[in-house]
This record gives structure tokens, C-alpha cells and sequence, in this order.
């Protein structure tokens, strides 16, 4: 999503880099550029000019320390007044009430059923709570077989009254079932329109005004920039919604609404969205996006999506296998679809400091892994619990049952060893800076 606004950032403060220290003279240049860098990536005008108003007014206000050079200090501003701009702070939902209803209002196409799948399903296994989806979209039956779909695959029941054209009613009656069943969490996806109009405001305010719920999120289309911010300004002075959520970060979007939103409807951007599958979705964590901004990665999300995916038990069971030097190729298929389920690896390499910057131009595919899974599933269950067994004749046999060459398998072969290598020497405390 950033990319761009990256690389001019990074250009933008190594003006400063070799400068003795902070003038107004090399602060203004450097100020110049960085403006220029938030307006090109589609962030509001007066947002740019007001942000490097303050960071000129930290920087030239700042001591520097003599081990700080002043390219750092700067860099360091800028990362914290971009985290201030973006709310400062990551902001939780609220699930107030028995049950909690939350509304999710936007337009049409900015991915609000898509949306309540995911939060229905976060909600659901990492609180812990009985949620209900809500079909409250009377317009188009398509949203209503979609959100009936994205049910079934998180085990979330849908609640939708196919007669019925009135959302206000079928909302209060969703309410009324969710407590019947004993259901404490009760997600309400709206209709919406192709732009901002009076009868689709009125309904929206309509259903809020009845079931008053705890929580109102705005879903926007990160995709359509600077109308992005115009359209939640228009939505918050309408219904005064409680949070933003930013979707198809995943795109080719310039990011601005990403900078600018807070600024412009003073309310948090509360989630993102940056892929189609239902785990694809994360709280806001404006410190952490300023971070990646500046092309310092983001190790702890990192770690919290790898934390979802860590199965313990297996852990432990790999670690006596490794000290054993029994680690085999059964265990290496299994590794890779624990990474697999952690999503896009080019999103998940970027989080890493420097490495984002290193893959920009490099094309990692979500099936990246698809002939490696090939090689494997072309052995038999004695070659890939036996590596050392695979031969020159059955290196052969594995490349033409997998469509692949020799020089494939071979290859393979070779990282595997490296793999179990490196790995055993952490599993057994050869490299202990590595193991923590």
C-alpha cells in the first residue's frame, strides 16, 4: 500500500543525513519533500501542510543528542507525529449490551458483507462470543447468498428475512432471535448505494435509532482515495459512527486515506482489511503503521499473526524430532502450511525491517509454495520419512510424478538439509541468539 510513499519519505529525510545539525535552512528542504510525498500519495492538503507544520516545530524545538545524528532525530519525529496523525493509539470495539449490535454501513461496493464475515469470525474466536450475522441488505439478494455463504465457512449462523423489504424491522427481529438463542453479539450488514443519497442516509439512521448498538463502523474503499475521506465525513456528520474500517489495502492504492481519515472525521480507524480470506483482517495500530510507512517493519504483528497459527503441542513435538535428528519431510509439509495459513507472504515479508523495501519489486505469489507441495506429494511415504534414501533413480521418478526437473529436486533437497540444520542447531541451543 505504501510503497511509494516509502521511497519518497526515505529520499525525503536523507537530505538530512551528513548534516551536522538541525537548521531551518536543511529542515525546510527536507519539509518541502516531505509534503510533496503525502499529497502524491492522495493525503488532504491541509492534513500535509498542518503535519509538516508540527513536525518543523518539534524538529527546530528539539536537542539534539550527540549520538543521535540529526537524519535519525528527524526520522524519529516524523515517525511519531505520523502515528499522532493516524489516532496515536489503537482503539477497541465496543461490545456493549445483551447483545452488542454492531452496525457496519458504507456503500455499495466498498466490501461491507465481506467485512462482517471477518469481524463476525474474529469476534467469534478471539472473544470468545455467540455471534449473529444480520442480512440486512433488502436490495440485493446476491448479498444476502453472500453473507449466507461466508457463514457457513467461519460456523457463524446468518439471520435474513428473504419477504421482508423493510431493514429496520428485520433488524429488531434479529435482535429478539440473538437473544432467544442465547447469541451475544449481533452484526447488522446494510444495504448501499453507488454514492451518498438521502433515502439510503435516512434508512441507515432508521435502523441505528432502533436498535441502538453499541458500536457503528463506516467500511470505505481504501482503493478510491480521497473520496474515501469526503464520503466518511459525509456518512459521520449523518449517523456520527463510532469507527472507520479501511479495506482492499491489498490493492494498488496510494494509501492517503489510510493518513488522512482520522484528521478529517476525527473518529479511529479502528480495522483494516488487505485480502479476500476471512482471517485477512487486523486492529489499527497507528504506531505500527507509521512504522511501516517508514520502512521499519512490523515485527510485532508479525509475531501476533504467527502466535494465531502456533500450535504448541506440535512445537514440542518438532523440537524432541530436531534434537533427534529425525526431523523429516512429513514435518516440512507441515511447516509450510503453518505459514500458509498466516496469509500473503509478500505482506508477511514486509513486516520484517528492510526486507519490505528488498522485495519491492519481487513478485511472490500466494501459491509460492505449489511446487515445493508437488515434490513432496510425488514421494513415497518412505522417501519423506527417509531423505537420505532419495537416490539418483528415485530423484528422477519424484521430477517427472511432480512436472518438475531434476535440478528442482535437487534444489529442494539442498534447502531442506539447510532447513533442518539451522533448525536443529536452535533447537538445541547452538545458537542462542537466534533462538530468542
Amino acid at each position: 500500500m505504501f510503497e511509494n510513499l516509502t521511497d519518497k519519505l526515505e529520499r525525503s529525510l536523507k537530505i538530512l543525513r551528513g548534516e551536522g545539525r538541525i537548521t531551518e535552512i536543511n529542515v525546510a528542504e527536507t519539509l518541502k519533500e516531505i509534503r510533496r510525498a503525502l499529497i502524491d500519495a492522495d493525503v488532504n492538503y491541509k492534513v500535509a501542510k498542518s503535519f509538516t507544520d508540527d513536525v518543523k516545530q518539534k524538529a527546530l524545538g528539539a536537542n539534539v543528542l550527540s549520538a543521535v545524528k540529526p537524519g535519525q532525530m528527524m526520522t524519529r519525529i516524523v515517525r511519531d507525529e505520523l502515528a499522532a496523525l493516524m489516532g496515536g493509539q489503537s482503539v477497541d470495539i465496543r461490545l456493549e449490551g445483551n447483545p452488542a449490535v454492531i452496525l457496519i454501513a458504507g456503500l455499495q461496493g466498498s466490501g461491507k458483507t465481506t467485512f462482517s464475515g471477518k469481524l463476525a469470525a474474529m469476534i467469534r474466536s478471539k472473544r470468545g462470543r455467540g455471534v449473529l450475522l444480520v442480512a440486512g441488505d433488502v436490495y440485493r439478494p446476491a448479498a444476502i447468498e453472500q453473507l449466507r455463504i461466508l457463514g457457513s465457512q467461519i460456523g457463524v449462523e446468518v439471520y435474513a428475512e428473504m419477504e421482508s423489504k423493510n431493514p429496520v424491522a428485520i433488524a429488531e427481529n434479529a435482535v429478539k432471535y440473538a437473544r432467544s438463542k442465547g447469541l451475544n453479539t449481533v452484526i447488522v450488514d446494510t444495504a448501499g448505494r453507488l454514492a451518498v443519497d438521502e433515502a439510503m442516509m435516512r434508512e441507515i439512521a432508521a435502523v441505528k435509532k432502533a436498535v441502538r448498538p453499541s458500536e457503528t463502523l463506516f467500511v470505505v474503499d481504501a482503493m478510491t482515495g480521497q473520496d474515501a475521506v469526503n464520503t466518511a465525513g459525509e456518512f459521520n456528520r449523518r449517523l456520527d459512527f463510532d469507527g472507520v474500517v479501511l479495506t482492499k489495502l491489498d490493492g494498488d492504492t496510494r494509501g492517503g486515506a489510510a493518513i488522512s481519515i482520522r484528521a478529517v472525521v476525527d473518529k479511529p480507524l479502528k480495522f483494516i482489511s488487505d485480502g479476500e480470506k476471512m482471517d485477512a483482517l487486523q486492529v489499527f495500530h497507528p504506531e505500527r503503521m507509521a512504522d511501516r510507512i517508514l520502512g521499519m517493519g512490523d515485527i510485532v504483528s508479525l509475531v501476533e499473526k504467527a502466535q494465531e497459527h502456533y500450535d504448541e503441542q506440535q512445537a514440542r513435538q518438532l523440537k524432541k524430532k530436531l534434537a533427534k535428528d529425525q526431523f523429516d519431510f512429513n514435518d516440512f509439509l507441515a511447516q509450510i502450511e503453518q505459514v500458509k495459513k498466516m496469509g500473503n507472504l509478500k505482506n508477511m515479508a514486509s513486516m520484517i525491517p528492510g526486507v519490505g523495501k528488498a522485495l519491492k519489486d519481487v513478485d511472490i505469489p500466494d501459491d509460492a509454495f505449489k511446487q515445493t507441495e508437488a515434490i513432496i506429494h510425488s514421494m513415497t511415504p518412505y522417501e519423506r520419512e527417509n531423505p537420505a534414501s532419495i537416490n539418483p533413480s528415485r530423484k528422477n521418478r519424484i521430477a517427472r510424478g511432480s512436472g518438475t526437473t531434476l535440478a528442482d529436486v535437487n534444489r529442494l533437497l539442498k534447502q531442506f538439509d539447510d532447513s533442518r540444520k539451522m533448525m536443529k542447531m536452535v533447537a538445541t541451543g547452538g545458537m542462542p541468539k537466534l533462538r530468542r
